[in-house]
């Protein structure tokens, strides 16, 4: 379990083990690629972050997950891996994340992309992402640093 605190000084603890914290995690973070690009979501309020979002009544985190994909992106998944998963002990709340990771076979471009302005590709993260004003809060803790590494020891991607 690593545990840090993220951008808020809210305490997060994350694990890479089989669903540590909930079964049923009521949020989702996919970690997407699409033609060796990481694929990202431009957030309307918050910046670039990859997409994610709430698992809807009736559906399970994997079919959120690539729900969220294609409503943020236009990326059409067929299967998302299972990471890890993440806990922010806020200060008004708590929530428990699922981690995926998700190789994107198809983009389709739409007129409204809900909450973001549409995708993002990117061939590499800056150096110092923590201070790049462009990235939201989210892609600016120990979540997607120790995803990164889980993923390249993996070598889930090149």
């Amino acid at each position: 379990m690593i545990r840090f605190t993220d951008y808020y000084q809210n305490e997060v603890l994350l694990s890479f083990e089989d669903h540590p914290f909930s079964k049923n995690p009521k949020h989702v973070w996919v970690i997407c690629m699409y033609q060796k690009k990481w694929l990202l979501t431009s957030h309307k309020d918050r910046g670039l972050e990859f997409p994610g979002g709430k698992v809807e009544k009736g559906e399970t985190p994997e079919e959120a997950a690539k729900r969220e994909v294609f409503e943020e992106t236009g990326g059409i998944v067929r299967n998302v891996q299972y990471l890890g998963q993440y806990k922010v002990l806020g200060k008004e709340k708590t929530i428990v994340k699922n981690i995926y990771f998700s190789q994107v076979e198809e983009m389709v471009k739409k007129k409204h992309y809900l909450e973001t302005n549409g995708p993002v590709l990117l061939a590499d993260f800056p150096d110092q992402i923590d201070q790049d004003n462009r990235f939201s809060f989210i892609m600016k803790d120990g979540v997607l640093f120790n995803s990164l590494h889980r993923l390249s020891n993996q070598k889930l991607f090149t």
